[in-house]
């Protein structure tokens, strides 16, 4: 049974409107409109796309995901908080934040039919700007096959037997346009006999220079809670990430400006200038976003231990993983 409501096409825009609780989602050509009981909302429809479609492909992600400065989700892994104003120091002191906690499943459903309905045809949420149309306009088509991507979830390490495969041209994916100059070959295993498929290697460099999506952190190694997820990095990182854990990031290449929040007020707190070969760690208790010029690359390292939210809001552990 669906557990929200959805308007039929407007006769005009010819988007639908959509409803769960007592939030409202509208769009026209150029915005999206969010109602709740103490106040409205206006983002422009593209960075509302491509904040939703990063909500959707990491399944609310770790902790919160701002998609501005006012709307966004906080994952209790079951349950989901939409929330209107509650990370903004304003809205706070003004008694016009908002929030309702939902069944994951029940609010992915209706996140996955806004980013269905809402994007048009030859508009990626998850490309660059340079290497997709317009969001904007009137109800034209959709962009399923874009929208669907399935974020990789390696169960050991990319290109071991029976995971997930390396990229190559043959598999679709070609190098990206500014990763030309990355070297493409592949580490020579030279594995003892019997070993053969306990052993295995690949060029990360160019696992990255064939990323079809930005901005999107995939799982390419795991030693037990350990996750490395590798991404590449252009334009902006379409929300303000508050993780619910300290979070690792190491730069492979080039440069990302990084613009970090308290992420309960939202008042600044730092800007990160990270150049290839920088390890920065993004404490616990504050918000994210980043700015990158040129295309890079970007490792970001994960601890995976569902305990580690439970014991930063206890106090047992620590919200930086070092004092000086």
């Amino acid at each position: 049974m669906q557990k929200f409501e959805m308007s039929e096409p407007d006769n005009y825009y010819g988007y639908r409107s959509f409803k769960k609780g007592a939030f409202e989602f509208s769009r026209d050509e150029y915005f999206v409109r969010i109602r709740w009981p103490k106040g409205t909302h206006v983002m422009q429809a593209d960075a509302f796309l491509r904040a939703l479609q990063r909500d959707v492909a990491w399944n609310f992600f770790y902790g919160t995901v701002n998609f501005d400065t006012v709307f966004g989700t906080m994952n209790h892994y079951g349950t989901v908080d939409m929330f209107a104003g509650r990370y903004n120091d304003a809205y706070r002191k003004a008694g016009v934040d908002y929030q309702e906690t939902y069944d994951g499943g029940e609010l992915m459903a209706l996140f996955k039919a806004m980013l269905h309905d809402w994007t048009n045809r030859g508009y990626d949420p998850f490309a660059a700007p340079g290497e997709t149309g317009q969001a904007y306009g009137r109800k034209n088509g959709d962009n399923e096959a874009a929208i669907t991507r399935q974020r990789i979830m390696a169960q050991r390490m990319v290109g071991c037997p029976g995971d997930t495969p390396v990229r190559t041209d043959a598999n679709g994916y070609p190098v990206n346009r500014q990763f030309a100059d990355v070297p493409q070959d592949q580490p020579v295993i030279e594995a003892e006999p019997g070993f053969e498929g306990e052993v295995c290697a690949f060029n990360l460099f160019a696992y990255l220079s064939r990323s079809d999506v930005t901005w999107n952190p995939s799982v390419c190694s795991v030693v037990k809670e350990s996750l490395y997820c590798p991404t590449s990095e252009e334009f902006v990182l379409p929300v303000e990430h508050g993780n619910d854990r300290v979070e690792w990031f190491l730069q492979m290449s080039d440069e990302i400006t990084w613009v970090v929040k308290d992420k309960i007020t939202g008042a600044p707190r730092a800007t990160v200038v990270m150049k290839a070969g920088d390890i920065a760690a993004m404490p616990a208790d504050i918000r994210h976003t980043g700015y990158s010029a040129k295309r890079s690359m970007l490792l970001v390292w994960e601890n995976n231990a569902s305990t580690i939210p439970e014991l930063i809001q206890l106090g047992k552990a620590p919200v930086t993983p070092v004092k000086f």
